[in-house]
């Protein structure tokens, strides 16, 4: 059976690595992005170029995007000259980034409306293990449609997993860094209030470390507030993107959560005082300049 032809939008480090692995893995690509050194090293690797998502969708039986923001995703969607104004009945539109689930589902059902699937499969892991096929995938959608594209998606994660109807991928994702941020900013904090208290971090660590409280997070945070080894890439402007977000889909269930207000206050301040493109863990020099 041939492989399906992809369309791939967004070729940023995470982006640009899966393009790459696909057409390793011998997969037709039409790329398009802002940056065009990125697509030039994709045309290189034997990719074609297209200026519009129109043009892409026409020409493509998988539409693929790895994109910032649920705006930016709109916006490539519902152009005018957008993928909704191209894509092919019988086609498949994957949303790879971290999207707020209720714009998800409306997405999902215009395309439906043109008898157009979609799943969204948010990622875990590293651009290190999207280049070797091996990321976590965290799809959702319709059974069927899952189906027709799990052949390409396993071959882009070494764990893909099917979490029920369209926008599930999406609320577990915003859940999922919701529990990841907060640790981090908690343990982040405790190591700065440990400094001004006196108390060795680095014991501070192998107590804690050796308890329940252990997790990979600390072990990041511990790398650069003890080490000076920033190792998380996960910027904190992301992170605090993902937050607000999460708080926008708590607030579409008719819910709240004040430890996320938190933790979105803490990130939002780091990234006003200009510290938004450092690592997530590297909020603790925000914290250690607090009250001085």
């Amino acid at each position: 059976m041939s492989k399906p032809v992809i369309g791939f939008i967004g070729l940023g480090l995470m982006g640009g690595n899966m393009v790459e692995n696909l057409q390793n893995r011998g997969y037709e690509l039409v790329v398009m992005d802002l940056n065009q050194e990125a697509v030039d090293k994709c045309i290189a690797r034997g990719a074609k170029s297209v200026s519009s998502g129109k043009e892409l969708a026409e020409s493509v039986d998988i539409v693929m995007l790895c994109l910032t923001t649920s705006t930016i995703v709109e916006k490539v969607v519902y152009a005018d000259d957008g993928i909704l104004a191209g894509i092919k009945s019988g086609s498949v539109l994957i949303d790879f980034g971290t999207s707020i689930p209720s714009s998800t589902r409306k997405i999902g059902a215009d395309l439906a409306a043109k008898g157009v699937g979609m799943i969204d499969a948010p990622l875990g892991r590293t651009p290190a293990h999207a280049k070797d096929g091996l990321l976590n995938i965290m799809a959702s959608g319709d059974m069927d449609t899952f189906n027709k594209v799990k052949p390409v998606l396993d071959e882009q994660g070494e764990n893909v997993f099917h979490l029920g109807d369209l926008g599930a991928g999406h609320t577990t994702k915003l859940i999922n860094n919701f529990m990841g941020m907060t640790t981090v900013c908690a343990m982040s904090q405790a190591f700065a209030v440990a400094e001004r208290a006196g108390v060795n971090t680095q014991q501070l660590f192998d107590i804690m470390s050796a308890g329940p409280s252990n997790s990979p997070f600390m072990q990041f945070c511990k790398n650069y507030a003890v080490d000076n080894v920033s190792d998380l890439g996960f910027s904190i402007a992301n992170a605090n993107k993902d937050l607000g977000y999460f708080l926008q889909m708590v607030s579409d269930l008719g819910t709240e959560s004040k430890i996320a207000e938190g933790s979105s206050a803490n990130l939002q301040a780091a990234f006003d005082a200009g510290m938004g493109n450092g690592n997530v863990p590297e909020i603790v020099d925000y914290y250690r300049k607090l009250g001085s």
